[in-house]
């Protein structure tokens, strides 16, 4: 069997070309502006950061223990040192260390300089001020050495890497006060459809709630970008003209949801031709190939299909790579696995498909994948309980269980593989 909806009397763009087009026609935006490090999670890095100190500042004690001598040990014997002072966290100790003496000192206090080994408090006798240390005590342990993490001068973060709550406690830990970083990419989205009804409302017969805004709401929740909801656009091409072009004024991209298709009620694609470019329209991916991409003046415009279920994977697997480029942050192709599929997964040859996946680990470190549920481009349940996509290539004929097949962890839930 054939996938009809594959055959076309031009051939389809697959997904790799319809990226690389994107890709190619979309420059990272040049602007930037200063934060405050607390301001600073998940935006995008515009200037190299340096660091102005050593991190360890000074040598410190990875134990609480004591500190002492590797000079006073004398092998496959025990000694005993005598402890004269407290180096605590914050508040060093001040005296001078001689032979045969030691100091308590606590996790990050600074090594007094005559001392280079420290030994866990669980690892020696005390009695009263006599330390003793057992024959079996091994010296230069448990000590951090200046600029062990970070040398004064070193890079600490490079350009265009996107902000992450480690990097906050790493630039923290140089002095970092405030850094230079892209602006926000401004993006506008609306639904199409004179059947859309708002929450709140009672559903008519015909009708169907808006559920393609809320999908982006929450899939367009980043700090690099500066979202704009447009609402719900009729099914009139005036209309739509003068929202497009309303929004491109100030905005780097536009989003809609719905009228990308071939519809007698279908006007995306006539719009967008009229007042800007169509760069590509409809790509041979399952679900989701009736999509537009163009340009208004300056600004980007995707058209994504109607069906909830190809909003969620053409937003993922095309518009998000492409948010990226725009934010300019360093791009990285999607992490495939290999996975034994559980389930038969029916498929005919002619487009790459993204069937909705539940994956987990068996005892042996396995990877299963199973599928979520049907397969419909409408059916959201499938894909709220899937936490990967099981990609399955244009040529494949379906799959049976045993298989390998490759899978791709769903953004959101990449935290939530199981083990049973």
């Amino acid at each position: 069997m054939i996938d009809i909806c594959a055959q076309e009397k031009k051939q389809l763009s697959s997904i790799t070309a319809a990226l690389a087009r994107i890709a190619s026609a979309i420059e990272p935006v040049t602007e930037t502006e200063r934060v405050t490090l607390k301001n600073a999670l998940g935006r995008v890095l515009a200037e190299p950061i340096y660091s102005a100190i050593n991190s360890p500042f000074d040598r410190n004690s990875a134990m609480d223990g004591y500190a002492f001598s590797s000079h006073n040990l004398i092998p496959e014997q025990s000694i005993s040192l005598t402890q004269v002072g407290i180096s605590w966290a914050g508040q060093p100790y001040q005296g001078t260390l001689q032979s045969g003496q030691c100091v308590r000192i606590f996790t990050g206090a600074v090594l007094p300089a005559e001392t280079d080994s420290v030994i866990m408090q669980e690892q020696v006798q005390v009695d009263a001020s006599s330390i003793i240390f057992s024959a079996q005590t091994q010296g230069k342990q448990h000590v951090r050495a200046i600029g062990e993490d970070i040398k004064q001068g070193d890079l600490v973060c490079a350009p265009f890497k996107k902000i992450t709550a480690t990097d906050l406690g790493l630039l923290a830990s140089v002095g970092t006060e405030s850094l230079v970083v892209k602006r926000k990419v401004k993006i506008a989205y609306f639904s199409t459809g004179n059947e859309l009804t708002a929450l709140g409302q009672a559903l008519e017969s015909g009708k169907i709630y808006d559920s393609n805004r809320y999908l982006l709401s929450g899939l367009l929740t980043d700090a690099c970008y500066q979202v704009t909801d447009l609402g719900v656009i009729a099914d009139d091409p005036q209309q739509l003209e003068d929202c497009i072009l309303a929004a491109a004024k100030n905005h780097d991209l536009i989003m809609s949801t719905g009228g990308a298709s071939v519809g007698d009620a279908d006007y995306i694609k006539e719009v967008l031709a009229r007042c800007g470019k169509v760069d590509f329209w409809k790509i041979a991916i399952k679900p989701g190939k009736p999509l537009a991409f163009g340009k208004i003046h300056d600004c980007h415009f995707f058209g994504l299909p109607g069906n909830p279920v190809a909003v969620v994977v053409t937003f993922q697997h095309i518009v998000a790579p492409a948010l990226e480029q725009l934010s300019g942050i360093s791009m990285s192709q999607p992490l495939q696995l290999l996975a034994k599929c559980t389930t038969a997964l029916k498929k005919s040859p002619g487009r790459q498909e993204y069937q909705r996946g539940i994956v987990s680990q068996d005892n042996n470190g396995e990877l299963l994948v199973a599928s979520s549920g049907q397969q419909g481009s409408n059916i959201l349940s499938a894909t709220s309980a899937a936490n990967c996509y099981i990609v399955l290539p244009v040529e494949c004929r379906g799959i049976q269980p045993g298989e390998q097949v490759r899978i791709e962890l769903i953004r959101s839930v990449i935290s939530s593989v199981i083990s049973h």
